[in-house]
C-alpha cells in the first residue's frame, strides 16, 4: 500500500516554538502521521517542497483525556516532526508573518 505526501505530512505547525526553531536552527516543524517513519518523513518533503534535508528528529504525543460536561474522551494521539534543512538551502515558506 502507497502512501502520499499528503497522507505522511498533514500540516505545518506555526507556534513561537517552531516559528524560533526556524529562524534560528534552519528547522521547520510539521505534523506527520503517527505511523510516518524519519525516512518516510524525509523524502516527503523533499517531494513537496523541493529541498534538500539534511536531518529529521520526530517526537510522540499521547492523546490527554478530556472532559466537556458529562462527555468525556481521549485526544488523538500524534506526531510531530522536525525537519532540518541542508546548508544553503532556501527556507520553505509557509506562513508569512506581518
Amino acid at each position: 500500500m502507497t502512501t502520499t505526501v499528503y497522507q505522511i505530512i498533514r500540516r505545518p505547525l506555526i507556534t513561537e516554538k517552531g516559528l524560533g526553531v526556524k529562524e534560528t536552527q534552519h528547522t521547520v516543524v510539521f505534523e506527520v502521521a503517527p505511523s510516518a517513519t524519519k525516512t518516510q518523513i524525509k523524502e516527503a518533503v523533499q517531494t513537496l517542497f523541493k529541498v534538500k534535508v539534511d536531518s529529521v528528529r520526530t517526537a510522540n504525543f499521547h492523546g490527554k483525556f478530556r472532559r466537556r460536561g458529562r462527555a468525556e474522551g481521549y485526544r488523538r494521539d500524534w506526531k510531530k516532526a522536525y525537519v532540518k534543512l541542508a546548508a544553503g538551502e532556501k527556507m520553505i515558506e509557509y506562513a508569512e508573518t506581518a
